[in-house]
């Protein structure tokens, strides 16, 4: 009976804007880096039932922990695949697929580690949340700019769906993006940039590798693949929840991810973290009216994310037929409202302005040094500047 209310509970709280915003944050990740999985897949050696492989491990590990942590905690909890992680491994060409996945499994452990003994969860409960906050306005502003800069290729379908958006808001809040996603497919579609040739293709079949380890691929790959996922995934990742108002307990979700990419890495599945650009799509008011709600969206991704994975090169042929415009302009407009809130929350309070400002710019500049993401620098730059600041001799 219990488990009966409980479902009853989670199809109540299902609205269009909700899976509208699951399909976009789903299309938005797949569509941005599955060429770098492709690349990473092949870097290693892998052939073509084994890379098909990597989309299914890593559309399932998705799947099951978004879901997962979303019904568990009643907030929307989205996970991804470590994008600068697929980057590292596609750098990685003198390391062979058993190995990698030997420091796969590695790196997945330390992450479990991380959360089973606390230690990053109490790390990013010392960071300030106006540094937070900026750190998420300066990880989602490219998105917003992307989307500007879209329109000099694409103006009339660009035009269209900030048209349609701004119409929307002011009419049917609730369904703004939908409506936007809708116009911008007919635009499209009446214009013939529809990639329809990229449709097909079969079920996607897990593939086992079994793993190797050596000293070259732990220390070059296993731990540089833990750090840029730790600094340039979970960080803005937990960021993203702090910035929206919801305090998810962090250290479960870590070991959640971490044991997803044990169990899945011999398939494909390489590393596995908190989103950030995606879940704020699932977490702002385009994902519903009531933020109690929103945990939906994310319900909604992760199956989206499912599929995705069991349907492998369809699914991926699909999401890859729309215009790169397309999807990058209702990236940007369903984040609009997100990096707003995260400026005003950064910036309203004066003796943390000037740090906060500080690491929206340096997030935003996109550098990168040691291997390690602008998220790690952006932290790091505004944590050291409220230190200055702040500091008062005894």
């Amino acid at each position: 009976m219990n488990r009966m209310n409980r479902m009853s509970h989670l199809l109540r709280d299902f609205s269009v804007p909700a899976v509208v915003a699951g399909f976009v944050a789903v299309l938005v990740g797949f569509t941005s880096s599955v060429p770098l999985v492709f690349a990473a897949a092949q870097a290693v050696g892998a052939d073509a039932a084994q890379t098909a492989s990597w989309i299914w491990a890593l559309g399932l590990g998705m799947a099951l922990t978004s879901i997962g942590l979303s019904l568990r905690y009643r907030q929307p909890v989205l996970t991804a695949w470590s994008t600068p992680g697929a980057a590292l491994v596609a750098a990685s060409s003198s390391i062979d697929l058993p190995h990698a996945v030997g420091a796969f499994i590695a790196c997945s452990t330390l992450i479990a580690l991380a959360g089973v003994t606390g230690l990053f969860e109490r790390l990013m409960s010392r960071i300030p949340q106006a540094i937070a906050a900026a750190l998420l306005a300066g990880v989602l502003a490219r998105f917003g700019l992307d989307a500007a800069g879209a329109v000099a290729t694409a103006p009339l379908l660009v035009g269209v769906m900030v048209l349609t958006f701004l119409v929307g808001r002011r009419v049917v809040p609730r369904y703004a993006v939908p409506l936007t996603l809708l116009a911008g497919i007919v635009v499209a579609a009446a214009q013939g940039t529809m990639d329809w040739q990229r449709l097909g293709g079969a079920w996607a079949a897990p593939v086992w590798t079994t793993p190797a380890f050596s000293l070259q691929a732990l220390v070059g790959l296993a731990l540089p693949l833990f750090i840029v996922t730790m600094a340039s995934q979970n960080l803005p990742g937990v960021a993203a929840q702090r910035a929206a108002g919801y305090n998810t307990p962090v250290s479960p979700p870590l070991v959640a991810t971490g044991l997803t990419g044990v169990l899945l890495a011999p398939f494909g599945g390489y590393a596995f973290n908190l989103a950030a650009i995606t879940a704020a799509i699932c977490m702002g008011r385009e994902a519903g009216d009531d933020p109690a709600r929103r945990y939906t969206a994310a319900v909604a991704a992760g199956l989206f994310y499912g599929l995705a994975g069991l349907a492998g090169g369809a699914v991926v042929g699909l999401l890859q037929a729309f215009p790169r415009e397309l999807v990058l302009a209702v990236a940007g407009l369903a984040l609009l409202g997100t990096i707003a809130s995260g400026l005003v929350t950064a910036l309203k309070d004066e003796p943390h302005r000037d740090a906060a400002a500080l690491t929206f710019l340096v997030t935003l500049s996109g550098v990168s040094m040691l291997g390690i993401g602008a998220a790690f620098w952006g932290v790091l730059a505004g944590t050291i500047a409220l230190l200055v600041q702040q500091w008062r001799p005894r």
